[in-house]
C-alpha cells in the first residue's frame, strides 16, 4: 500500500497493462534516429556504436523513482542474458534533476558504482532523447532490432507484468521479444503499458 501511495505522489501510471502509443515519439516499425548522450564514465556514447550488435535494449530509468528501483536487478538480469547474445542494455535518464536531486549526474555515477551496472547510464539533460522515443515513464523499454545501419522498434512497454515484486512475474514481456527476435519470430506482444514515475518535461 505504501509503494503505490508514494508512487502516486510521484505521478506513477498504474492501470493494467494495455497497449500503449504515445501521441509522440516512435511506435512500432519506426526507425530510431541516432543520439549521442554522456555516459556515467563521463565518455560519449552513441546508438551507432551499437552497429556490431543485433540490437539494443533502451530503458529509460531514474534515480529517485520506486519502480525504477525495484526493476534495477531485473535490468541487470536483462543485460547478463542478452548483451552476451547481442542485445545488450542501454539505459538513459531523461528525468529532470531540478526537480528530484537524486537524478543529478553525480548522483548516476554513484548509483551505477554502487550497483556495477553492466551497461551504460546516460545522462539525457536536455531530454531530447525522452522526445524523440515518446517515453513518458521510468522504467519504460524500447526494444531496437539493428537491420543494416538501421536500428527499427520492435517492442514498447514495461519490462513485465508485475511491477512491485521479481517473484510474481507472468509474463516478462522484455524476455520474451528479445527471445523472439533472436529466433526469428516476431514479437507475440509487442506493445504494453509502462508502469513507472511521469518523466516531467522541462
Amino acid at each position: 500500500m505504501k509503494f503505490y501511495l508514494l508512487a502516486l505522489l510521484l505521478g506513477v501510471s498504474s492501470f493494467p497493462a494495455l497497449a500503449q502509443r504515445s501521441s509522440s515519439g516512435y511506435t512500432l516499425g519506426d526507425v530510431a534516429a541516432s543520439f549521442a548522450l554522456k555516459n556515467v564514465d563521463s565518455r560519449t556514447i552513441s546508438l551507432t556504436d551499437y552497429k556490431n550488435q543485433k540490437g539494443v535494449i533502451v530503458v529509460f530509468t531514474s534515480n529517485h523513482c520506486p519502480f525504477s528501483k525495484a526493476y534495477e536487478d531485473r535490468i541487470l538480469a536483462l543485460d547478463r542474458k542478452f548483451g552476451p547474445q547481442g542485445f545488450p542494455v542501454m539505459a538513459i535518464l531523461s528525468s529532470d534533476a531540478s526537480l528530484y536531486e537524486e537524478d543529478s549526474f553525480e548522483r548516476m555515477q554513484v548509483r551505477a558504482r554502487t550497483k556495477n551496472y553492466t551497461f551504460p547510464y546516460l545522462l539525457d539533460d536536455s531530454q531530447s532523447v525522452a522526445k524523440a522515443f515518446g517515453a513518458t515513464r521510468t522504467p519504460q523499454v524500447y526494444v531496437l532490432k539493428r537491420n543494416g545501419d538501421r536500428f527499427t522498434v520492435e517492442y514498447i512497454g514495461s519490462v513485465d507484468d508485475s511491477p512491485q515484486d521479481a517473484a510474481n512475474v507472468q509474463r516478462a514481456y522484455v524476455d520474451d521479444a528479445v527471445t523472439s527476435l533472436l529466433s526469428g519470430r516476431p514479437v507475440v506482444t509487442p506493445l504494453t503499458k509502462a508502469i513507472g514515475c511521469a518523466i516531467k518535461i522541462k
